[in-house]
C-alpha cells in the first residue's frame, strides 16, 4: 500500500478535552468531491443511530470541491460525533479506508461501519446490519441475495459490479453472492487481524480482499439484502483501472502463501 500520511482536522482535535465515553459504532466514510453529501449522510445516521453511542470519521483525499472544510464544521458543531482525517493526495478508497481503520482502531469500538458517502448506501438500513453483528462477524449489505437490488444504474454497470462478484466469487471458492459491496459492519477483532501493510488493492478488489481475507482467518460473514440507489449528487469515483486491477488480483489472492 502506498504509504500517505492523514492529518486529523485541528477543528476535531479540539473537540478531544473534553472526555466522550468509547463510541459503540464508528462509520468510515472515504470522500473526494462529495460537498453535498455530508452533511445529509450526518444527518440520516443520527436518525437512524438514535439509540446508539455513534461516532463518524470522514477521510477525505483533498477534495477540491471543499468537502473536508464542510466536514470540518460538521466536526466543530458535533463534537464526538464527526471528526475529519485529510489525506494530501487523493490515493484510492482502498488506503483511505486503511487510514480510517487505523484512526477507528485507537478507541475501543466493537463494530466498525463501511459505506459510500454518496448515500447510495441507505443508512436506514444499517440497524438491521447491526442486529445480524450480534451474531456474526462481518455483516455485508448485499445487493445480489434474495431482496436485494439495484436502482438507478444502467445496464452496463450491473453487469460488470455483479459480474466481477461472481468471476471473484467462483475463483476464490467463497460462497459470497456481492463479494465487491463496500457497505459492511465488521467487529473490531475482524479488522484487527488485516496486515494493513500489505493490503495493497483498492476499489473492487480492497472489497474483495478484506472479505476474502475474514473468511481465511475463519470469521462467519453473513450477507443481509439491501436495495442499492445510485447517487442523485456528483460523479461516480469508479474507474476502469480500478476494476481491471481486481481480475488477476483475485488469483494471487488465491494461490498465496498462508
Amino acid at each position: 500500500m502506498h504509504s500517505t500520511e492523514a492529518s486529523i482536522s485541528p477543528h476535531a482535535a479540539a473537540t478531544d478535552t473534553v472526555a466522550q465515553p468509547a463510541p459503540e459504532l464508528t462509520v468510515v466514510l472515504p470522500t473526494f468531491k462529495e460537498r453535498g453529501n455530508v452533511e445529509r449522510m450526518v444527518e440520516r445516521l443520527r436518525v437512524v443511530l438514535a439509540g446508539y453511542n455513534w461516532e463518524v470519521i470522514f477521510v477525505d483525499d483533498d477534495s477540491p470541491d471543499g468537502t473536508g472544510e464542510v466536514a470540518d464544521e460538521l466536526a466543530m458543531a458535533n463534537p464526538g460525533k464527526v471528526s475529519v482525517l485529510h489525506r494530501p493526495d487523493k490515493n484510492g478508497i482502498g488506503p483511505a479506508y486503511v487510514a480510517g481503520f487505523r484512526q477507528a482502531l485507537q478507541s475501543d469500538v466493537e463494530l466498525i461501519v463501511t459505506m459510500d458517502a454518496d448515500l447510495s448506501h441507505d443508512p436506514h438500513d444499517l440497524p438491521r446490519m447491526l442486529q445480524a453483528a450480534a451474531s456474526a462477524d462481518v455483516v455485508i449489505g448485499s445487493r445480489y441475495v434474495e431482496g436485494g437490488s439495484t436502482a438507478g444504474w444502467p445496464l452496463h454497470r450491473r453487469l460488470i459490479s455483479k459480474g466481477g462478484g461472481t468471476y471473484a466469487r467462483f475463483v476464490l471458492g467463497v460462497p459470497i453472492h456481492d463479494l465487491t459491496s463496500g457497505y459492511k459492519v465488521y467487529h473490531r477483532e475482524v479488522i484487527e487481524q488485516f496486515d494493513f501493510d500489505h493490503i495493497r488493492s483498492d476499489g473492487y478488489g480492497f472489497q474483495i480482499e478484506t472479505v476474502f481475507r475474514a473468511i481465511k482467518y475463519g470469521f462467519r460473514v453473513v450477507e443481509i439484502p439491501i436495495e442499492f440507489h445510485d447517487r442523485t449528487r456528483g460523479k461516480s469515483k469508479l474507474s476502469r483501472r480500478v476494476v481491471l486491477e481486481a481480475a488477476p488480483m483475485v488469483w494471487k489472492l488465491r494461490f498465496e502463501r498462508t
